[in-house]
């Protein structure tokens, strides 16, 4: 079966992979959190900066560890941030005609969809939660190459939502872990915090509001701010740090965005089996989707509906490359693909379904460089 080497630098991971059949062969992966710490969130041209000079070194490393053949090469193109998406698409560019074999451009946000494929089997036709720092999306997935966008971010989405929650309370960055981490150690109380945009018929998402009422709640009680964090930030040194009452209220600030998720979802499901064939199961993708609140949330709107949910492990929930791989390779078996004239796309545009027909794996040949 044909191996796709995968290469992800949407913002601030640097990440390749080699997939075959499915299945991880291997992978390597960068992170940059300790540097954008400094700042308190990603700072673009540091993060471009720093996959320039991680990525070749990665790649060697992969292809010469694995021993093996490459049949193709698939990036990451977007949506991302403009400069880190260019070092990985010219590489990738650089990488696919060098070795003389097929490139993928992927839609990192598809991507994250499928990346449970890569540990168990996708339902189709299935609906979609991707909820990550820069989207909120419902979609329906007809198969692994047919996406349907129903519902998206307006303004705010949840993972920006945790990310400002945790700057309030000065947690170390990144906060999302430590936010569920804390979180998971009171019981939330539903009505602290509204739970945002639901009170519409339809399946879009804004956390503006939440993220404004969690600030002004946090401005009316500053003992809950953490002054002064003790060691290197890490998980138990800040739960030492916090007041007794941070837990509570971050237990009820991921209940307030757990629910709007599941009702979103849950009137998603309604809809698609009034309109058309009834989703056969429910996948959870993104960075968020390792939250345990909206983890357990997808379960529970899942058994209510007697439905599969297919939740990727906490590894694939990150931005990784092995995701991008799977993208790509079923691209390519397509007989899909992209030439050098392929753009990257920053956040805020549309990734164009523009894959070209004879530019995948029909007649393509492996090369070992092992």
């Amino acid at each position: 079966m044909p191996r796709v080497l995968g290469i992800e630098t949407s913002c601030d991971e640097t990440g390749v992979a080699l997939v075959q059949d499915g299945m991880i062969l291997a992978q390597e992966l960068a992170s940059q959190a300790e540097l954008h710490s400094l700042f308190g969130g990603v700072v673009p041209e540091l993060a471009s900066r720093r996959h320039l000079t991680v990525l070749p070194r990665l790649c060697d490393e992969l292809l010469h560890r694995c021993g093996g053949g490459v049949d193709g090469v698939a990036v990451a193109r977007g949506p991302g941030l403009l400069g880190a998406l260019l070092v990985g698409l010219n590489y990738a560019k650089g990488l696919a005609f060098s070795l003389g074999v097929p490139l993928a451009g992927v839609n990192h946000l598809h991507a994250h969809l499928l990346a449970p494929g890569l540990e168990g089997d996708i339902p189709y036709p299935a609906l979609g939660l991707l909820v990550s720092g820069g989207h909120s999306h419902i979609y329906r997935m007809d198969s692994p190459v047919e996406f349907e966008l129903l519902g998206r971010t307006l303004d705010d989405a949840a993972g920006e939502a945790f990310d400002k929650a945790a700057k309030v309370l000065n947690l170390p960055y990144p906060g999302g872990a430590i936010i569920d981490s804390l979180a998971r150690e009171a019981e939330p109380i539903p009505e602290l915090f509204p739970i945002p945009y639901v009170d519409n018929d339809n399946l879009d998402f804004s956390f503006s509001g939440l993220k404004t009422a969690f600030a002004n709640h946090a401005a009316s009680n500053p003992h809950l701010r953490l002054r002064s964090l003790p060691g290197e930030g890490s998980v138990n040194s800040t739960k030492e740090a916090v007041h007794p009452e941070v837990p509570g209220v971050l237990a009820s600030f991921s209940h307030s965005v757990s629910e709007a998720c599941r009702i979103k979802l849950a009137r998603a499901l309604d809809r698609e089996a009034q309109r058309r064939m009834p989703v056969a199961g429910l996948v959870l993708a993104g960075g968020v989707a390792a939250n345990s609140f909206l983890r357990d949330s997808m379960v529970s709107l899942a058994r209510e509906r007697d439905l599969p949910v297919i939740l990727p492990s906490f590894a694939l929930c990150t931005d990784n490359a092995a995701m991008v791989a799977l993208a790509g390779g079923v691209l390519l078996e397509r007989n899909l693909g992209h030439d050098n004239s392929l753009d990257a796309v920053p956040r805020g545009r549309k990734v164009p379904d523009d894959a070209v027909s004879g530019l995948g794996f029909a007649g393509g040949e492996r090369v070992d460089i092992g």
